[in-house]
């Protein structure tokens, strides 16, 4: 009897995920800051001509499908990019981001365009596939940008993290597709 329940303990334990899996990439269930535990709220891949680029998962401290709510909340968060394709340049992920800024911070771009340039500078060391950043939302220190788990930039404001989390969560995202896979949809 004991031996059965062991057995049925170990099955138990090995069949629980602690990660779910996107084009190949293993996503964890729950991202660890040093301020708390985020739990995931959907992950996606961003394609564009039907190429994979890179596996996108959002994180949250409660699960929420609102995109305006998540972008405007002054609360822990993390954007985390795994990069899927060699395809990727840093010319390109440049350009990509200033796009994404155009279109989600408006008429606010160049109140934050200094902050962007900084964003933009932790592109400019070659990307490379399997490079994996981490773009953690602490409100006490403001946006912490990780490239494989070193600390690459830091930058104040709700302003620009609002701006930011828009790339992929405003009215016209970098990618439809990936926005609703980050929203649990």
């Amino acid at each position: 009897m004991k031996r059965a329940l062991c057995s049925l303990f170990l099955l138990m334990a090995f069949s629980m995920k602690p990660q779910m899996q996107v084009a190949g990439v293993n996503i964890p269930l729950v991202f660890k800051s040093e301020e708390s535990a985020l739990i995931l709220n959907g992950a996606g891949i961003r394609e564009k001509y039907f190429m994979d680029l890179y596996v996108g998962a959002l994180y949250l401290k409660v699960k929420s499908k609102d995109a305006q709510k998540i972008m405007d909340a002054d609360e822990s968060m993390c954007m985390k990019l795994h990069i899927v394709s060699g395809m990727i340049t840093s010319e390109k992920m440049t350009s990509a981001v200033d796009e994404g800024f155009a279109k989600s911070a408006k008429s606010n771009l160049s109140a934050l365009q200094s902050r962007i340039d900084q964003f933009k500078a932790v592109f400019a060391a070659k990307i490379n596939k399997g490079d994996i950043y981490d773009i953690v939302y602490d409100k006490s220190r403001g946006t912490l940008i990780y490239k494989n788990g070193k600390l690459a930039a830091s930058l104040p404001g709700l302003d620009f993290k609002k701006a930011l989390f828009g790339i992929w969560l405003c009215n016209e995202p970098a990618d439809e597709g990936l926005k609703k896979k980050m929203l649990g949809n």
